[in-house]
């Protein structure tokens, strides 16, 4: 397959002369991902320089989150805190992205995706310069929860913006976008280690002044989006009839359920890892390293899936991450082979967020709403994760956490396989076919 510049964008009907005036050196795909020209009849939604900003944008995301956990020494110094309250900067920052995914979804047909996008940057710069320089801990909530509401607005916008903006390549390049967030979750603590913790103002004064300098590449955004994809009962995002209504809600629900309990795994294997590794005998700092290499290939996994996301369909690689997940959870409980199986966890787990975007656009009718409440799930399901995860570790042992990751990976591959029977049309089975090229 050749390319000349063409990694994104939409087959779609004409807008008239400004669908091809948005700026040269835009990005542009076709709809059966081969080689476009720039004519008629196609919708651009990034220039170049725009597609490395966002992508620029989604490590800084990733690093932001970030920051609070190592920062946490230097605030209870700083502002007197318990351990408890440091800790509630980062829900703060949890709480606002929730409302930012809410609150940019019901404006984003209004305001467009500039305004959308832009709003956001400035929210998390404001958020995190005053963070940085807040001289009161309630002054620091605040701004936590403002830069919480800038990283829910990005998130949301470009998530929705590369689901539905290059084509059969949207899968490829929403992993992708979700790998450099992933970079930057893997930078943040690293370089507040380098720096020390005490120093935590500079890198949320720099994280504030990078979202600030973001805002210049917006010209590159396309400012709104090709006409939403087909439906499974052909509908262009128009509200379904009636007797679809119970299906459409059922799918919906199906794929929330997918996306908060999948995070839970994340969470889980993230959160409780060292204390398994610990109990079954290896020493506290080859556990946080272990970890640390779990994070490390969730980000490798989602570049390792690009080639595989341009030849097989969605359901696919989520039913085989799924049933991956389970597998290496299950053979988790083995001591010897623990550190490699959560690894290899972090492989498995890495092409579902990213890849159900596009599936959930193509098959949920009124998809762009479906996916910001999919996000918003998943920012609480990760909230949720580690009380629920701890009450239930709790009363079955350290020892027991593979074996209820276990189960709720199961749980994952249950929903997704109920997805793809539900919307795989009749007399057609493509489970084990490739996508057609």
């Amino acid at each position: 397959m050749t390319e000349q510049r063409t990694t994104g964008a939409v087959e779609a009907p004409c807008e008239g002369p400004a669908a091809g005036s948005e700026g040269r050196g835009e990005v542009a795909a076709d709809k059966g991902g081969g080689r476009t020209g720039a004519g008629a009849g196609q919708v651009r939604l990034f220039s170049v320089p725009a597609l490395v900003a966002s992508c620029v944008g989604f490590a800084l995301i990733g690093a932001l989150q970030s920051f609070y956990g190592p920062a946490i020494p230097a605030l209870r110094e700083e502002f007197g805190l318990s351990p408890a309250a440091a800790g509630v900067g980062l829900t703060a920052h949890f709480i606002g992205g929730v409302g930012g995914v809410l609150a940019f979804n019901r404006v984003h047909d209004r305001v467009g995706n500039r305004l959308l996008l832009g709003v956001s940057y400035a929210l998390m710069a404001a958020g995190s310069l005053g963070f940085a320089l807040a001289p009161a801990w309630p002054l620091a909530l605040t701004a936590a929860f403002l830069a919480g509401l800038g990283f829910g607005g990005i998130d949301y916008g470009l998530n929705q913006l590369f689901a539905v903006g290059f084509g059969s390549r949207s899968t490829a390049m929403l992993n992708v976008l979700n790998a450099f967030f992933g970079i930057g979750a893997v930078a943040g603590p690293a370089l507040i280690g380098l720096l020390g913790s005490d120093r935590y103002t500079v890198v949320f004064a720099g994280c504030g002044l990078v979202s600030a300098a973001l805002l210049l590449f917006l010209r590159g955004v396309r400012d709104r989006s090709p006409a939403p994809v087909r439906g499974p009962d052909g509908a262009a995002d128009a509200r379904p009839a009636a007797p679809a209504r119970a299906r459409v809600r059922f799918l919906l629900l199906a794929f929330v359920v997918l996306y908060v309990l999948h995070v839970g795994v994340e969470a889980g294997v993230g959160g409780w890892e060292p204390t398994h590794l610990e109990s079954v005998g290896y020493g506290s700092a080859f556990a946080a390293s272990a970890t640390s290499v779990f994070w490390l290939m969730m980000t490798v996994g989602r570049f390792l899936v690009v080639p595989l996301t341009l030849r097989w369909p969605e359901h696919v690689i989520i039913n085989i991450s799924c049933a991956g997940m389970a597998v290496c959870l299950s053979a988790a409980t083995v001591p010897a082979l623990a550190p490699y199986m959560y690894a290899g966890v972090g492989l498995f787990i890495a092409p579902v967020f990213p890849t159900g975007l596009p599936w959930l656009t193509r098959t949920v009718p009124m998809a762009r709403s479906a996916s910001a409440h999919v996000i918003a799930a998943s920012m609480l399901g990760g909230v949720a994760a580690g009380p629920a995860l701890g009450a239930m570790i709790q009363w079955a042992g350290a020892r027991s956490v593979p074996l209820v990751l276990c189960v709720i990976a199961l749980l994952c591959l249950a929903s997704s396989m109920w997805i793809d029977r539900t919307t795989r049309p009749r007399g057609q089975d493509q489970a084990a076919s490739p996508r057609r090229r």
